[in-house]
């Protein structure tokens, strides 16, 4: 008798908690939080030869999503280049960016100029800084 009436009081308070708070359990637990949709706008006129690219790579099947992977950037600019042979006063651009976990082996290779690569990746590094690892962001060529 004892049990059932623990039991019972347990049962009481536990719905005394639910509908006195308005829901906020039910409502913080079972929904997470949404993701900030982050949209970087790439600067065609600014670095044309990249956005060039870009604009192909995702025309022909590549992600326009990059999910910031800094840690795995190394290892993607790796895999992505292997068997790509450089040439002279041309830098191998690789689409997915080295910098997103869609990135590696597979990436689209496109020979650009040096200038316009390397201002690309310093301007998206500088525009994605704030956000870490695991955000994912969509590429619009504009």
């Amino acid at each position: 008798m004892k049990n059932k009436v623990v039991s019972i009081a347990t049962i009481v308070f536990i719905l005394f908690v639910l509908y006195f708070n308005q829901g906020w359990i039910l409502t913080n637990l079972s929904t997470p939080a949404e993701k900030e949709e982050v949209i970087l706008n790439f600067p065609s006129d600014r670095f044309p030869e990249t956005a060039a690219h870009i604009k192909a790579a995702i025309e022909h099947g590549k992600s326009s999503i990059c999910t910031i992977d800094r840690k795995g950037a190394e290892a993607n600019r790796k895999e992505s280049l292997k068997g790509v042979p450089t040439k002279p006063n041309l830098d191998r651009d690789e689409f997915p960016m080295a910098m997103c976990a869609e990135g590696g082996k597979g990436a689209d290779i496109m020979y650009i100029s040096p200038s316009d690569n390397r201002g690309a990746g310093s301007w998206v590094s500088n525009q994605l800084e704030k956000y870490p690892d695991g955000t994912q962001v969509k590429i619009v060529v504009k």
